[in-house]
């Protein structure tokens, strides 16, 4: 994920993720590239370098086209797209030699541009020269970038393609076929889609299934139409045309019952020529699967309740409550920070809960009446029932628990995460997508019981359960980033890794001048993310039926293989 932030930000003071506004496919062709072989053409390969923190590193490549000038790659870049920061592409074309990684010899160079990614998806198809060094243009060669947004509800269908009969074109042995597949856009231009992989020396091919988003392939719309060519491949670059067809996505889903799809595969050429020509082959598609790709809102909307749960932090590091310096005193005209807090998250989680009733809970404090020391304890002093009426309740029980409790320590909150991940286990055996906790967690210093909490969060990770730790107060919470697996992989005492990054920290000084929207934009960021990765991995939909992206015509009626994911696979 890109790092590079807007100074002004919220996220950037803490040098963590803002929440991406969407992913965005790039597809690339070039024009007229310099031809660095003496007997052949060049053999080119697009390398797409991003930049980091002042550093390029390389992202991706296109697979390597061989001898051709004009090359049009199939390969498709997936980028996470935000709209707040100057996202920085270089794009470098290199001439290819055999399978060796690409060397550093300026011969091999054929040309590259600098760009941002907002550039190229205001203008959704860009065109650009290509430079050598020093600002030197390298001929006329040029880059063409097409931008795609991926739309949260969309989807992908694998296709699995085969053809028989494929007219011969080589002398002295089979053809060795190859086929592509274009988009016709409603400006009569071609997008490629996908290049299948070469079958050598055979006429009956059967091709590798390829996945593709319905977005890529169709624009959602089945009544596209899709022109599909047939090649004889050639190692020099010049394949040989062996026909062609057109299809739609409407036509592919006719496959079905045992039943498959064939098109002729057609050589106009052949045919006005030829009295009695038939076709060069047929192409068939054996089979189709059609996987659905949701979004947060998709389980939102299909009624996923957020459980939300504040646990407090009651030790005595916090100060007399009596003392007008102590971070838990109540002042009758500004609230304090556990309260400013607790309401900004609070109140975005109420709209996602229907019966607006929270669970509030207190660590680090001798509780009435034998005040024994509690490291998980209801604040409404009722065990039978930790939830209040909505936020303002909370707030309440929060008050009035002060004048009635001893602050003492230690900062123990591992017995606070292990109950809440032991009720979100319960809930599994559910295996719906219908509740979803947050647990945020307010404490003045870092935790004193940090191996049993990495334990505790680790065993967290498989659960539905996402954590927001705020610190409150001026103290080093250094230690704290630990538990925020944004820096690396959090792992239990004994190395175990989380599941899912589930923890997100910052302290609440980072804040106190921005509005309590900049808190709450801010903790909340990773949540979707964290919603979608969790019922991904347990391969669970959204409760109701989701129709799928919004198109002029619908797929909800085709037969579905539903497996969630955080984004299509293309």
């Amino acid at each position: 994920m890109n790092d590079v932030q807007d100074a002004t930000s919220p996220g950037a003071a803490l040098g963590g993720p803002v929440a991406c506004v969407s992913k965005v496919e790039l597809r690339v062709a070039c024009k007229a590239l310099l031809d660095r072989d003496t007997l052949n053409k060049s053999d080119p390969c697009v390398i797409l370098m991003v930049q980091n923190q002042g550093q390029w590193t390389e992202l991706d490549r296109t697979e390597v086209i061989k001898s051709n000038l004009h090359p049009v790659f199939a390969k498709v870049f997936t980028l996470d797209y935000y709209f707040e920061e100057a996202q920085k592409l270089r794009f470098e074309v290199y001439d290819i030699h055999g399978t060796h990684s690409i060397g550093t010899r300026d011969d091999d160079f054929l040309g590259g541009v600098e760009c941002t990614l907002g550039q190229i998806v205001a203008q959704k198809k860009m065109v650009k020269p290509l430079f050598l060094k020093y600002a030197k243009y390298a001929g006329k060669s040029t880059i063409t970038v097409h931008a795609e947004e991926i739309s949260g509800n969309n989807g992908y269908v694998e296709l699995f393609f085969c053809a028989k009969k494929l007219d011969d074109k080589d002398l002295f042995s089979k053809s060795d076929p190859f086929l592509e597949i274009y988009r016709i856009n409603d400006d009569g231009t071609e997008q490629l889609v996908h290049r299948t992989e070469v079958i050598k020396n055979n006429l009956n091919p059967v091709w590798e299934p390829f996945k593709v988003s319905l977005i890529s392939l169709c624009s959602c719309d089945e009544d596209r139409k899709l022109k599909c060519l047939v090649w004889d491949y050639d190692s020099r670059g010049k394949h040989d045309f062996i026909g062609e067809f057109y299809a739609t996505f409407r036509e592919m889903q006719k496959i079905g019952g045992g039943s498959k799809v064939t098109w002729d595969c057609m050589n106009p050429k052949y045919k006005l020529k030829k009295k009695n020509y038939k076709n060069s082959g047929v192409v068939i598609l054996s089979d189709l699967k059609l996987h659905r790709v949701y979004s947060f809102l998709d389980y939102i909307m299909g009624g996923c309740q957020i459980h939300f749960t504040v646990a407090i932090d009651f030790t005595a590091s916090n100060g007399d409550p009596r003392n007008s310096c102590s971070l838990h005193y109540i002042n009758p005209y500004q609230p304090n920070e556990y309260l400013k807090a607790l309401i900004a998250v609070g109140e975005i989680c109420q709209d996602y809960d229907s019966d607006k009733r929270f669970s509030a809970l207190g660590f680090g404090a001798r509780i009435p009446p034998n005040y024994e020391v509690s490291h998980d304890f209801a604040i409404n002093f009722n065990p039978e029932d930790d939830e209040c009426e909505e936020i303002q309740g909370v707030v309440e029980a929060y008050q009035n628990c002060l004048p009635k409790i001893q602050l003492y320590g230690p900062t123990n909150v591992s017995p606070i995460i292990s109950r809440i991940a032991k009720l979100s286990a319960g809930e599994e055996t559910i295996k719906d997508a219908s509740r979803y906790h947050i647990l945020l967690i307010l404490t003045d210093g870092v935790v004193t019981d940090m191996a049993d909490t990495r334990e505790a969060i680790v065993r967290a990770s498989y659960q539905p359960l996402s954590i927001i730790i705020v610190g409150v107060g001026n103290a080093d919470f250094t230690d704290m980033q630990i538990l925020d697996g944004d820096d690396g992989v959090l792992r239990s005492p004994k190395g175990e890794p989380v599941l899912r990054d589930i923890v997100q920290f910052v302290p609440f000084r980072d804040f106190k001048t921005a509005s309590p929207a900049a808190l709450a934009k801010c903790v909340l960021a990773e949540v979707p993310n964290q919603v979608v990765e969790y019922y991904s991995h347990k391969a669970i939909c959204p409760m109701p039926p989701v129709p799928s992206c919004d198109s002029p015509t619908s797929l909800a009626n085709t037969p579905t293989e539903s497996l969630p994911a955080v984004g299509p696979t293309a």
